[in-house]
């Protein structure tokens, strides 16, 4: 039996929801659970708000250090945080799970996931690479900025029941427990660097799937090409299997990502379906609702002393300033 799950905070569930409807269409058998990182006690979302899916919170696997994590890491830090957190969980507590695959909320699965459980009989791990071929132009994306975020793409891992996998999520947790940070300067964004390791600590044990239509993004549009034929997605002539719309914001309709400079829908008219059908299902699963909702684990961040002091100091130059301009 395979078990796919995604984790988010309440503010993230139009995209988890979006997903979860993906999943159940092309692949009814995998069972959905989103991974909640948040407190649905701490809220009251109306009654037709409440996703249809199953939510496993984050404070019933039990982490040891999470409150400690809480306060190191900020909202993304922290989601990513515990990924491996929840597979070691799935497994421990569900022996009838066979294959564990994450997605991050803001996919669409297209097709069938046949061939990544095919995958799973080979490999106990699976995952996918940012690029395959190389960028020649000076555009956001660059290949200096996958040297700097990972060579991986970690809003996808599949994973299938070995003692390989147990390794690797243990050695995961303990790396990401403190050092889950976007700290660039110190060799760390999330979780992704640490999976550069994975395939040379465990050579015969992971795939990195080159499969064009796995994990289609921004940052490898450069390579990869959207046809349509018979109500079908191809890309590159062979079927879209799923789609990360990693930095599409409605917000921001007209942006391809937030993080790139190099594809619009100008240049890219191909991808505008893609992106026409994700913006209605994310409207449809009333994304302006829970975007609002600030998670409950995520503090505001202290203000260190001498800040505040500089404030204070600032506060009376500040008033005469305001007189003056008035």
């Amino acid at each position: 039996m395979t078990l796919a799950f995604t984790i988010c905070s309440i503010n993230y569930l139009a995209q988890a929801q979006t997903l979860g409807q993906s999943l159940q269409e092309q692949n009814p058998s995998i069972e959905f659970v989103i991974g909640l990182v948040d407190r649905l006690d701490k809220v009251e979302l109306e009654p037709d708000k409440i996703p249809p899916f199953q939510m496993l919170e984050i404070d019933k696997i039990n982490i040891e250090s999470f409150e400690q994590m809480c306060e190191i890491y900020n909202i993304t830090e922290l989601n990513t945080a515990v990924k491996p957190y929840f597979i070691d969980y799935f497994y421990k507590n569900r022996p009838d799970i066979q294959n564990v695959i994450y997605f991050d909320p803001d996919i669409i699965v297209f097709d069938s996931l046949k061939p990544l459980e095919d995958s799973l009989k080979k490999y106990p791990m699976v995952v996918t690479p940012h690029i395959c071929s190389p960028i020649n132009d000076d555009l956001n994306t660059k290949e200096t900025d996958h040297l700097s975020t990972g060579l991986y793409n970690l809003g996808f891992i599949a994973t299938s029941r070995s003692e390989a996998t147990y390794h690797m999520v243990s050695w995961w947790k303990d790396r990401l427990e403190k050092d889950c940070r976007i700290d660039l300067c110190n060799g760390l964004f999330v979780d992704q660097h640490w999976i550069n390791f994975v395939p040379l600590f465990y050579p015969n044990d992971v795939l990195v799937d080159k499969y064009p239509g796995y994990n289609m993004a921004y940052w490898n549009l450069h390579e990869r090409t959207v046809s349509i034929r018979d109500g079908k997605y191809f890309i590159n002539g062979k079927p879209l299997i799923f789609f990360h719309y990693s930095g599409y914001e409605l917000k921001k309709p007209n942006e391809v990502s937030k993080y790139q400079n190099r594809s619009s829908f100008e240049n890219r008219p191909d991808i505008v379906p893609l992106f026409q059908y994700y913006a209605q299902k994310l409207k449809d699963n009333f994304n302006d609702y829970y975007i609002k909702i600030s998670c409950f684990y995520i503090k505001p961040p202290k203000v260190k002393r001498y800040k505040r002091v500089r404030k204070a100091l600032q506060m009376p130059f500040r008033k005469v300033v305001s007189l003056l301009n008035r």
